[in-house]
């Protein structure tokens, strides 16, 4: 048995809060003490975001110190408003005035809005730091990377190891987002990257293409501080026994956020062909989208409802589970973009455990790698609307007729169970804290 350590886990967001990124700390809370680690989570007490889940309550442990810290930012709604109205033409000169207020604030608030929460974050990790739970290791996941400021603070305490934790790349995010608001924040947050990597006692990763990534850009990192550790499934949240899809249509299932890097636009384009191919296969296809929509992927689902897409929105995640798994096909998408060869949508574990045929639209990168080494289903490019409506007219007629071939069950995914992956944290854990006493 090792001998056990305290790890404070900090991130954003946290349950009740619901949503992406959510699981990879919360699942880390609950498996930490059967590694001997105990953990305490500082999350932010009124994080600025859409989503709530009550039902992933239940896995915090009834006993573990949970820290909650202001965030001087507005609410959700505000900030969607803003964003709408900042996307439109201009035309009155409150939505001018609107328009520059709000490319102001993006400049100014570096490296992302959640900066503001970095007050009462810091007064709250500097109380902790000095009292008589001090933590052996600070574990700090991002995004959003503001979070990563509280390394510096972390660092005074002398014998407290700091461990940074990559769920998304900074750099794809600089790409993605910060130049829309121009060069600033995209210096900024270059700057600031290199700087905090080099506070950091251990690095994690949610890929290997990320820690390689990560290696080549900053030569300064060791390697043997710098460790790829991937999502995964927990096996308690798998329906037992898993439900009897629905025998009149097949039904087709995405769950997840759909926004620029998942958009859809490929799937979609290529449902309309296969309606104006094969309409009376088509009208045997269920499509269904469990999850957020973001504002600038909806015009794709403009008039799909009559073509048997249906737009579902946020389930919590139990009641999610069972709808997934009610499903005779699961789609797992990623598009064709800048920095989509690095990433693993996390859901893919759980369509792992689930066992359920998987079609995974995907460009070449480190998600392809996964489902071919997994042999978890079909995979095909994103955009390829010709190929995709060939798949599904193949897998209607086989619905049609009665003969949906079996689907073996995925291969090697046991280093994905969510317990073993808390192992390998805790043992990253060890080691930082044997760097930062050494």
């Amino acid at each position: 048995m090792h001998s056990s350590l305290k790890a404070l886990l900090v991130s954003y967001t946290f349950p009740p809060t619901g949503g992406a990124g959510i699981h990879r700390v919360l699942k880390l809370a609950k498996y930490l003490p059967a590694h001997g680690v105990s953990p305490a989570v500082l999350t932010a007490q009124n994080p600025s975001v859409p989503l709530r889940d009550e039902s992933l309550l239940r896995d915090i442990p009834a006993d573990m110190p949970l820290l909650r810290a202001r965030t001087l930012e507005p609410g959700y709604g505000i900030k969607a408003q803003t964003w709408k109205t900042s996307s439109e033409k201009a035309g009155s000169w409150r939505t001018r005035v609107l328009q520059r207020v709000t490319a102001g604030a993006r400049q100014l608030l570096l490296p992302d809005p959640q900066i503001l929460w970095q007050p009462g974050a810091q007064f709250a990790l500097a109380r902790r730091l000095a009292g008589a739970d001090r933590p052996d290791v600070v574990f700090i996941t991002a995004p959003p990377f503001s979070q990563f400021l509280l390394a510096p603070l972390t660092r005074l305490a002398r014998g407290t190891a700091v461990v940074l934790d990559y769920r998304d790349e900074w750099s794809t995010l600089r790409q993605s987002y910060e130049m829309v608001a121009g060069g600033l924040p995209r210096v900024v947050g270059e700057v600031l990257e290199e700087r905090l990597l080099r506070l950091a006692h251990a690095v994690t990763a949610a890929t290997e293409a990320f820690r390689q990534n990560l290696l080549r850009r900053f030569p300064f990192l060791r390697p043997e501080h710098v460790f790829a550790i991937p999502n995964g499934y927990d096996r308690d949240d798998i329906p037992a026994p898993l439900p009897v899809p629905a025998g009149d249509h097949l039904v087709v299932t995405y769950a997840g956020t759909i926004f620029r890097l998942t958009s859809p636009a490929g799937l979609i384009g290529a449902v309309r062909r296969l309606h104006a191919q094969s309409p009376e296969l088509a009208r045997l296809l269920r499509l269904r989208f469990l999850g957020r929509i973001v504002e600038t992927e909806l015009p794709c689902f403009d008039g799909t409802e009559a073509l048997g897409v249906e737009r579902v929105g946020y389930l919590p995640h139990d009641a999610m589970m069972k709808e997934v798994a009610a499903s005779h096909l699961l789609l797992c998408l990623l598009d064709d973009t800048s920095g989509a060869q690095h990433i693993y949508p996390a859901k893919i574990f759980e369509m792992m455990a689930l066992g359920r045929p998987c079609l995974t639209l995907a460009p070449e990168g480190a998600l392809a790698e996964l489902v071919r080494a997994t042999r978890l289903g079909d995979l095909l490019p994103p955009r390829d609307e010709a190929r995709i409506a060939e798949y599904f007219a193949r897998l209607l007629a086989d619905f049609r007729d009665g003969r949906m071939p079996a689907q073996a069950p995925p291969i090697a995914i046991e280093r994905y169970d969510r317990k073993a992956l808390a192992g390998e944290f805790a043992e990253v854990f060890r080691h930082a804290m044997a760097w930062a006493r050494g």
